[in-house]
């Protein structure tokens, strides 16, 4: 017997988030990268109290500000990873992201702060 199909905008996850979650995809940016003096750093450094990037997925019923499709600021000890299906997630309360990323327009930096 076959499950039925959930046609929910979070089906294609097959969970539902409940109350102030967030489950949010980590951007790839997680390899080498360059200091501003040119300076190469590993991705195996440690990245002591350094905010991270992600793609809002799905959002629980009672989050407020935050979207699916945002791109949010958060800080890696606030958040639980999850494997679904073979991909990586974040599992993020509301009160946890520190800014989001906006489309910029002309003289704005593109974030709420």
């Amino acid at each position: 017997m076959s499950d039925p199909v959930d046609n929910s905008p979070d089906a294609r996850h097959g969970i539902r988030m409940t109350a102030d979650r967030i489950l949010a995809r980590p951007a790839q940016d997680g390899g080498e990268r360059r200091s501003r003096a040119g300076i190469l750093i590993p991705a195996t450094a440690e990245l002591n109290k350094r905010l991270q990037w992600a793609e809002v997925v799905a959002v629980g019923p009672t989050v407020r500000n935050i979207e699916d499709g945002d791109r949010v600021l958060f800080s890696p000890e606030n958040c639980f990873e999850v494997d679904l299906r073979g991909d990586n997630y974040l599992i993020l309360r509301e009160r946890d992201i520190h800014a989001i990323a906006s489309a910029r327009g002309e003289g704005q930096t593109g974030l709420y702060l």
